[in-house]
């Protein structure tokens, strides 16, 4: 019995250890789970059936799914928006002490929704479908409502009935891909396209649906594809020197966590092989590919945090508050990327702007 409950011990040290070890490694956002926060909230966990008072404070608890630029992006922007809000309405959204990275990891990501329970925050933001789908299944009978935030499929991934009247306690922001508009961009580009390299992870199935409607769109148009997976940096890396070794005219991929985690150990292979990359994310630009087209994840956090705010303070139910679908018309270039593979600029830009696409330039960028 002894050896039982010291093994025991042992596990939940151990278990403690590495969330915080994880916790600490995680950027872009400020200090994830400080135990013991003075924030209080008078309505109770979840709750938003009173009219809030001046100076009311709600625990909101932010997950995000994993450290990379896109997913800082919609943290910074949440909280930048949180405050913003916060200031206007006359209430403090608390999130200092409630924010935390699972660091790709589901048994931390499940510890970290656990704690939040604990801790009976008001709402809890799961950034990424991840990140989502394990914070409804630890948190299915607390009655804590989840606002997500970047979910390309809800319906799809299982995380609401429909996207008008989500139902239950579940509603967000979705950043789905124009999957067609990035092959249109990548023909615009190169007219004599031949071959696209299609590089994603099988584990994350919010790339599923963009790289099946990539693989039928480039079907009907007669443009061949070559397609790599990976679940890890190394693993994308050798798909990345894969597809190079196919002689593939550009690459596609969608709203990869895994792949954007990578790209700043992948973006000068691809130079080195006058390949362009095209992202799911103006992220993907930032962090040295060629092309990131998609949602602009400031206006998505900024969103998300208003939808927060409307939960909380004005009482929004979550079952019947639609589901804000984000669109994107913009395409991030990045210059030196461009310069590097010998593409010219200016005929890019043209050519995009023949698609009504405007351009945005950027260099590349190790954080931000």
């Amino acid at each position: 019995m002894k050896k039982t409950n010291t093994m025991k011990k042992l596990m939940t040290l151990a278990l403690s250890l590495a969330m915080t070890l994880s916790l600490a490694a995680c950027g872009g956002g400020n200090n994830p789970l400080a135990s013991g926060g003075s924030a209080s909230q008078p309505q109770g966990s979840g709750s938003s059936a009173q009219q809030p008072t001046s100076g009311t404070i709600y625990k909101v608890g932010i997950i995000k799914f994993m450290d990379h630029a896109s997913l800082n992006q919609i943290e910074d922007s949440l909280q930048a928006e949180l405050d913003k809000l916060g200031a206007e309405l006359g209430v403090t959204f608390d999130y200092a002490g409630y924010t935390a990275c699972g660091q790709g990891d589901g048994s931390t990501l499940q510890a970290i929704a656990a704690q939040m329970i604990s801790d009976k925050v008001d709402v809890i933001v799961p950034i990424a479908t991840p990140a989502v789908q394990t914070t409804m299944a630890t948190t299915e009978d607390a009655g804590i409502p989840i606002v997500f935030s970047a979910v390309s499929d809800p319906i799809t991934d299982g995380i609401v009935a429909d996207m008008d009247a989500p139902g239950g306690k579940v509603t967000g922001t979705s950043d789905a891909l124009n999957t067609k508009m990035v092959i249109d961009l990548m023909i615009a580009a190169n007219p004599g396209l031949q071959k696209v390299g299609l590089l994603y992870s099988k584990s994350e199935s919010s790339s599923t649906k963009p790289i099946q409607e990539a693989k039928e769109y480039l079907t009907s148009k007669g443009i061949a594809f070559e397609e790599k997976t990976g679940t890890n940096t190394n693993e994308i890396t050798s798909a990345v020197d894969a597809l190079s070794a196919a002689k593939v005219d550009a690459i596609f991929t969608p709203t990869d966590n895994t792949v954007m985690s990578a790209e700043l150990a992948i973006f000068e292979k691809l130079q080195d092989a006058n390949i362009p990359h095209y992202g799911g994310a103006d992220s993907f630009a930032l962090n040295g590919a060629f092309c990131g087209y998609g949602v602009d994840y400031v206006q998505l956090g900024q969103e998300t945090a208003q939808m927060v705010a409307d939960l909380l303070v004005n009482g929004a139910d979550p079952a019947s508050t639609p589901v804000r679908i984000m669109t994107g018309e913009t395409a991030t270039i990045n210059t030196e990327t461009c310069t590097a593979i010998g593409m010219d600029l200016d005929q890019i830009k043209s050519a995009f702007s023949a698609l009504g696409i405007q351009v945005i330039e950027t260099t590349t960028q190790q954080d931000f």
